[in-house]
């Protein structure tokens, strides 16, 4: 007589599916949808519930819930379940459904830099805003360069790493695409020239000018094209200058004359400013940039 289709006769053939699958952290709603699609595969009956199905894979030893918990107290922790040898880019990919991997996360992942970063960016697109209102000034510029940078408070943390939820401007996911992560993880991020332009915008979340400037120098030695980085920025559509910004950075990292041509074709109306609050600048004639002293 056959067995009756039950939690504990299919435990085996569960824990088979689940050391197959990646990413390997869920949120409750994934778990869910993980049993409806395969509950006549795994022989369970339609009474099985997803607590169920946690509280014995957690039995068996490789499926474990781990909370990241928020650096400011205005913000709820985030749960996630983890199974077996999960990494934290892994966990990152599911911290927004929409999200994907930025800024220095993806300077580490196009192997831009050898330096493994402490801080996971992870971006959540706003939705559409209309476009601002009158022309940019020179005044305006350096109002909002004169202070210092807003950086994300949306951080959590979690057995030695941090993940932080950057607010991004809506690009319907321009330049997103699908790679391989260091573990065998499949990860969203932003594509190389996409990333570079991310950096030159929002330095900080990127480690900085100095590593900035190690990731255009990493570019130039792979022969990233000046055009392709100069089509993602028109994509991006940003109000300021960041042409003047590119321009400079791609100079002093060593990209061909005749590469830069395109970037000095869009003009140099305007003082412009590498990062934000830096005090006493020293500035660039050529590209009418201010950059730290010494850079």
């Amino acid at each position: 007589m056959p067995k009756k289709p039950s939690l504990e006769n299919s435990k085996r053939t569960i824990v088979s599916s689940f050391d197959k699958l990646r990413p390997r952290a869920y949120r409750l709603a994934d778990i869910r949808s993980l049993l409806d699609q395969q509950r006549e595969a795994w022989k369970l009956p339609a009474s099985t519930r997803a607590p169920q199905l946690i509280s014995a894979l957690e039995q068996e030893g490789g499926l474990r819930q781990v909370k990241l918990r928020p650096e400011v107290s205005e913000y709820r922790e985030i749960t996630r379940y983890i199974w077996g040898a999960c990494t934290p880019l892994e966990i990152a990919s599911t911290i927004r459904e929409s999200g994907y991997l930025t800024h220095g996360t993806a300077v580490f992942l196009h192997g831009l830099t050898q330096q493994v970063p402490r801080t996971i960016y992870i971006n959540c697109e706003q939705t559409p805003k209309p476009p601002q209102d009158g022309p940019l000034t020179q005044g305006g510029i350096t109002r909002s360069f004169k202070g210092k940078q807003r950086a994300s408070r949306y951080t959590f943390q979690l057995e030695g790493s941090r993940y932080t939820i950057l607010s991004g401007k809506n690009t319907k996911g321009y330049g997103v695409e699908e790679m391989v992560g260091p573990s065998g993880e499949t990860l969203r991020v932003t594509g190389l020239e996409r990333t570079l332009v991310d950096i030159v915008v929002r330095p900080a979340y990127a480690g900085g000018l100095y590593q900035v400037l190690d990731a255009y120098k990493a570019a130039r030695e792979r022969n990233v094209s000046v055009s392709r980085v100069l089509a993602a920025l028109r994509a991006l559509d940003y109000k300021y200058p960041y042409h003047q910004s590119i321009g400079f950075l791609m100079e002093r990292a060593g990209f061909s004359t005749k590469g830069l041509k395109r970037l000095r074709a869009l003009g140099t109306d305007f003082d412009f400013y590498l990062d934000y609050g830096m005090e006493d600048p020293d500035f660039d004639e050529s590209w009418r940039v201010f950059c730290p002293q010494g850079f």
